[in-house]
């Protein structure tokens, strides 16, 4: 099959959109799939390449008219050479674009929702087949106007990424101060960090006058995090670490992770933490209950609830044999949070693409058509 997958870009930063499209462009290929990725550029075009993907330049500012409009050529150039039978879109401007350009042309049109509280994510619908995150988001989708028959649930998976080579063995000092709490999450207000810090402040002032509370990640907030932190006596146990490639060792040394966010539709981070064998508090949110298999394999407490978000961490502190247990638990049943899971999945909803496009195409020409 020859695949094409669209994106703004392709750096690595972070984003967890960004991450799964590359994961799951290099997989693909791997399976000998024929394929290319378009995108404005970054620090994954050198991974994809020795997956022998092919990069081909094309920015999609879509605040840009004039550039857009040339990206929307340059797109329609690209597909008259590749000639996909799948174009892959995963950020709304892609997706908007493949479909204005297709014209004659027969590929599948799949889109990929991530970020199913943005306005704009309704417009994914333009796709042939839409894949959602997670069954929250397909749920949302689905009352947001887009028809059931199109969506489909690929929840992610990031365990044997391409991005992630095995790690060397440790040596030499701890990277953590014990006890250690660990949240690896972009600086926004949506992830819960303001209540996170909050939470820390109370657990330390009342019992736990030793724990560091690491927060990993970088974002347009960090400054009012930070403000945030320092109005706090325990401001010095409060870490702001930045962005990190590869987190992997902070959760291999984490007492506890947490992850507070108010909304997120299927984070990352989730299986990472489990393949560490952390032990696990996270809010019930978007897709967070799923990846933690509905509180089987971490602890799910309620969003915006700094007093919850503190007892549960506290408890997990407070008794060291409850946090042996839920590392056990949230070390078992992996299997399912593997890429190669996640892959077979899409490749599934390629072929309904296909066969949806296969239909049109035999009701024009009044026959069956010949795929290449």
């Amino acid at each position: 099959m020859r695949i094409l997958h669209l994106a703004n870009h392709c750096d690595e930063v972070g984003n967890g959109i960004m991450n799964v499209a590359v994961d799951v462009a290099c997989r693909q290929a791997d399976l000998g799939h024929r394929l290319a990725f378009a995108s404005a550029g970054g620090a994954y075009v050198e991974l994809l390449r020795r997956y022998q993907v092919e990069h081909f330049l094309i920015p999609q500012p879509w605040r840009r008219p004039l550039k857009l409009t040339a990206g929307a050529f340059a797109l329609r150039r690209l597909i008259r050479q590749f000639t996909p039978d799948i174009v892959h879109a995963h950020m709304m401007t892609g997706a908007v674009l493949a479909r204005l350009v297709r014209g004659a042309a027969r590929y599948g049109l799949v889109t990929t929702v991530h970020n199913e509280w943005q306005r704009s994510a309704v417009l994914m619908g333009v796709g042939d087949r839409v894949i959602a995150v997670s069954e929250q988001v397909r749920d949302q989708m689905q009352r947001r106007g887009i028809p059931a028959r199109k969506l489909g649930v690929v929840r992610n998976a990031t365990l044997g990424s391409p991005r992630r080579p095995p790690l060397p063995a440790s040596v030499g000092q701890p990277l953590l101060q014990r006890p250690a709490l660990v949240s690896i999450a972009g600086m926004f207000f949506r992830k819960g960090v303001a209540e996170l810090i909050e939470a820390f402040a109370t657990i330390v002032s009342e019992r736990h006058t030793d724990a560091i509370l690491y927060l990993i990640g970088d974002g347009p907030d960090r400054p009012a995090f930070e403000k945030l932190a320092s109005s706090y006596r325990v401001r010095d146990r409060i870490r702001f670490v930045g962005f990190v490639r590869d987190p992997r060792p902070y959760l291999a040394e984490a007492d506890v992770f947490v992850l507070a966010s108010r909304a997120d539709p299927s984070p990352l981070v989730i299986p990472e933490a489990r393949e560490a064998g952390c032990a696990i508090v996270a809010t019930a949110v978007g897709g967070i209950p799923e990846a933690l298999e509905n509180g089987e394999a971490g602890i799910l407490v309620p969003p915006h609830d700094s007093q919850s978000l503190a007892a549960a961490i506290d408890r997990l502190l407070a008794h060291p044999e409850q946090r042996a247990e839920w590392q056990r638990r949230s070390r078992s049943n992996l299997g399912w949070l593997h890429l190669d899971r996640a892959v077979d999945e899409t490749l599934a909803i390629y072929d309904e693409a296909r066969k949806c496009q296969s239909r049109l195409a035999a009701n024009a020409s009044g026959g069956e058509p010949e795929w290449r």
